[in-house]
């Protein structure tokens, strides 16, 4: 009777989960985009300082609930020499932010050349890629319209999947919503191609 129930408890309340990397350079703001999505989506939840976020070296993880699933994050450190583990996570993702910092024009062609090697994996063929475009706060930081077609010009290794390139201020919150609202929309689609881990579960 209890393995009865149990199930029936599964089935009406527990929610899919999703696994989203976050990925870019090293000081794109990949951290603090993350504490921004968990201050926005999680009640009560209070973010860390942005004066408190460092480097990160390895991974931080984190998770919101939201449109009737979980979303964990993987923010991954993004200094040159552990961009090569990135492809230890890609085969498990269900989708990936790339975080560019459009404050730093000088590290655009770095930020560029990182992507293209990323989205050149067979593992993530077909996985939903958000772009933002981070730091949209700091004045003559580059606009989407500066942007996206510097990454437009790698549109076939994009392929058919879904890409989107917006704007975003992980520092004041403004685009978080919209860049998760387009996301999880895609993961929810892509699901035939990337089922939840727990798709089968019974």
């Amino acid at each position: 009777m209890f393995s009865l129930f149990y199930g029936l408890y599964k089935y009406l309340f527990k929610k899919d989960e999703f696994f989203v990397l976050i990925l870019g350079l090293d000081n794109a703001g990949k951290t603090t985009y993350l504490e921004a999505a968990k201050t926005k989506f999680t009640r009560g939840y209070k973010g860390l300082s942005p004066n408190k976020i460092t480097t990160t070296v390895g991974q931080n993880v984190g998770g919101i609930t939201y449109a009737g699933i979980k979303l964990s994050f993987w923010d991954l450190g993004g200094q040159e020499e552990l961009q090569p583990l990135w492809e230890k996570y890609y085969a498990e993702c269900h989708a990936i932010i790339y975080m560019v910092d459009s404050a730093d024009r000088d590290r655009m062609e770095e930020s560029k050349e990182a992507f293209d090697r990323m989205i050149s994996s067979e593992n993530l063929t077909g996985v939903p890629l958000l772009v933002l475009a981070n730091k949209q706060d700091i004045p003559d930081c580059m606009g989407v319209r500066e942007v996206k077609p510097i990454f437009n010009q790698s549109a076939e290794l994009i392929g058919r999947r879904d890409c989107m390139v917006m704007p975003v201020s992980a520092l004041t919150g403004a685009g978080v919503d919209e860049g998760i609202d387009w996301l999880v929309e895609c993961i929810k689609r892509n699901t035939e191609v990337r089922p939840p881990p727990n798709h089968d579960d019974t």
